[in-house]
This record gives structure tokens, sequence and C-alpha cells, in this order.
């Protein structure tokens, strides 16, 4: 998420109330789609790492070891879990393989007259319960598969520490020190390893825009303190730092957004992350030298939160509006050709080979009034998983999903 954005649209909103829609439909939603470029590669860099597994083993919190910890019922890959009545979600929502872990809303804390801090609020699934659970300890939270671990990072980034938490308690169960302060995190499709994303200084601290007579605003643009990465094993603590230099190297530091972050590549073995400019990512191997892209990611925009479907076999594309009014693109990874068109504004994670979550409008056609929906590929069958999400950029309103297999 683009802090700098976010910054800009809360304070407007909060000065002006709600932005009217522009007219013509499809027309908004590419503008919408255009504007996400800059603010949606957090989610992309968890999705990446949760949507794509098959079977997992998630690390144990007291001993170290390994077990498989799926709910017996991720078996029955039809089963929904839908609350179409509840928007912030109160209770579990699931479809398929995938659920939603965790979601969060952004608010900017001034930290002066000139700065501010994009803070998140999060409500976190307890799998015992299957109730969402608000917590203001984390700046950071990135579920592993199974739903049982979280990786978190307290609040006043970057931090020099990264907590395990028990997602069923609330407690952090183990504390793992850092030499590189670590502002972002996300797990491998195993849950065996972390990526964390090294920063200097706060990636979440904006300058506030300055309002101009006649209209309008202007934002100073500051540069990325992003120093590299970190692989973290996660049962046993050991950690091994990459340098990467801002923007991919020297002289090119207006590359990458101000929080830019690492995640796996699908099989682990390249760490990436997206730029907001052609080809849309980087590629680096573990020891921090940058590669190109795998054969299967070539295609894949960062934007996009599902990216590849679980057998690797389709790749989740940008909004299309040809078919429907609201619509996205399922393209061959390989080849980047278009296969088919889908239900759904924005595709947010796969919930099997032929179906995914997605934000999806109603009849009003605002575009930013979403909610959550189940989507099959080849049909016209639309599951509402939630209630409509508010229009205004508070805390409870533009709730952002956090999604993990289960």
């Amino acid at each position: 998420m683009n802090v700098d954005e976010l910054v800009r649209d809360s304070l407007r909103e909060q000065a002006a109330g709600q932005t009217p829609a522009a007219p013509g439909l499809a027309d908004r939603v590419l503008g919408l789609r255009r504007r996400r470029r800059t603010r949606r590669l957090v989610s992309m860099a968890a999705a990446a790492a949760a949507v794509v597994a098959v079977s997992v083993a998630v690390p144990m919190l007291d001993s170290g070891g390994t077990r498989d910890v799926r709910p017996a019922d991720v078996t029955e890959p039809n089963r929904t879990s839908a609350h179409p009545d509840q928007s912030p979600p109160r209770d579990l929502i699931a479809a398929g393989r995938t659920a939603l872990a965790a979601y969060y809303g952004t608010v900017p804390v001034a930290q002066s007259k000139e700065m501010a801090v994009a803070t998140r609020t999060y409500w976190l699934l307890n799998p015992v319960t299957k109730k969402y659970v608000k917590t203001t300890k984390w700046s950071w939270v990135a579920v592993a598969p199974g739903l049982e671990t979280a990786a978190v990072l307290e609040q006043n980034l970057p931090a020099s520490r990264i907590g395990l938490l028990d997602m069923a308690s609330g407690e952090v169960k183990r504390w793992i020190k850092v030499d590189h302060t670590v502002g972002g995190l996300a797990f491998s499709r195993d849950g065996r390893e972390l990526v964390a994303t090294t920063y200097s200084e706060n990636p979440d601290l904006r300058p506030i825009p300055k309002k101009l007579k006649g209209g309008g605003e202007v934002t100073v643009e500051t540069r990325s303190h992003r120093t590299g990465f970190y692989v973290i094993d996660v049962a046993s603590g050991k950690a091994r730092w990459s340098q990467v230099d801002a923007g991919g190297g020297p002289g090119s530091l207006d590359m990458i957004n101000t929080r830019q972050d690492f995640a796996f590549s699908r099989d682990g073995s390249l760490i990436w992350s997206g730029m907001p400019m052609d080809p849309g990512y980087q590629y680096y191997d573990r020891d921090g030298t940058e590669v190109g892209p795998p054969a299967d990611a070539k295609y894949l925009r960062w934007y996009v939160d599902a990216g590849l479907s679980p057998d690797g076999s389709l790749l989740a594309g940008d909004f299309a509006g040809e078919k429907y009014k609201t619509s996205s693109w399922i393209l061959d990874p390989g080849t980047g050709n278009k296969i088919t068109e889908t239900h759904g504004q924005q595709l947010l994670a796969w919930a099997g080979d032929d179906s995914l979550v997605a934000w999806d409008i109603g009849k009003d056609g605002n575009e930013y009034h979403q909610r959550l929906v189940l989507v099959t590929l080849d049909s016209d069958k639309v599951v509402p998983l939630s209630d409509f999400r508010s229009t205004k950029d508070d805390t409870l309103g533009r709730w952002e999903p956090v999604f993990a297999d289960r």
C-alpha cells in the first residue's frame, strides 16, 4: 500500500467527505485500477506467499518441529463460510482452500505538522472461535498457511525483532531478534520460512499533503529507505541478510515506493518485489543478486493480489470490463494470452483451481462500494461473502483483507 496516497486520501476525505464518483463505470474502474498500482503491493506480497500451497506444514511455536495444522474441513473444496450481512466481518469468511485470516484498517497519525504515519489496526482470526479479534499492538501481520501462526511486528517501525504469534491465544510465543531493522514480512508457501524486508527508517512515515490555494494539494516525494531482506528459518530462528540497494541499483532510488516489500517466488528459490514502472517487478537470488523472473511470472502484475492459481496453470489478470460491467481477465501464465473473463472487479485469492475470492461492486455502480464475493470461472454465479465496505477511508470503513491457505 502506498502510504503517500493513503495519507492524502484520508485527509482529503476528512476535509471534504466522500469523494463523488466520476461518470462512466468502466472508466472509473479502470482509473481505480491504475491508481491501485501504487497502493496494492503490500497485499500482493502477502497473497503471493499465501495462495499457492497445496499441503502445508507450519512450524510449531513450542518445539521447533513441524506438523500439518490444516483443519479437517479443508478437504471439502466447495465449503464456503459467508456472512453477507457483515462489514467489517465478525465471523470467519472462507471459501475452498483460502480464508480471510485477518483484515486491517489504516489511518494517518500525525507525528508533526509535516509528517504522518499510516497506522494499522488489525482484526485477527481466532482459529478456535472462528471470530475476528481487534488488536492495536501490531504494525504488520503475516499469517502462515494453516491459520495458527502469524509473524508480527510491533508499532514504531522499523522493528528490531519479529514475533511468532499464536493466533488462538493472541500471545507471542517466541521473538526473533535481527540486526537490520525490519518493516515487512511474508511467509513462504510451505510456512517454513519468512522473508523480512529491512528498512533503515519507517516505510510508513510520509509527508502530509499541503493544501493549495484555489484547490488541490501537493506532496513532497521521499526516497525509499529499503536496505535488503532476511531469509529466516522459522523453526530455528536462523536468519541470513542480503543487501539490496533501494530501487535495484545506484542512481535508481525513484524506481520503488517508500514501502516496497519482498516476498518469495512460487517455488521459494527467489525473492521478489513489485515496482511501479516496467517491467513491474524485481527478482533476486538469496544472495541479493538481481536475476530474471521465473517463466511463470513474466506476466504477473504485482497489483493483482491473486497471482497464480494453486496448480500454476492460470494467472489472475487485470480489470477487463468487456463481458461484464466489472470483471477481470484470467491469463495463460506462460504467454500472457487472455483465456477467459470472470466476474470480479479485483481478484484477491484463489479458492480453488477454477474459483477466486474477489472484490466486486453493487447495483449502485460505485467503484468504492465493494464486498467480497466468490466467483467461478466460466460461470455467472457470484456468491456474496461479506457485506459492502464503506466508501470512507477510516479504520472501520476501508478494511483491507489478508488471505491465507487453510
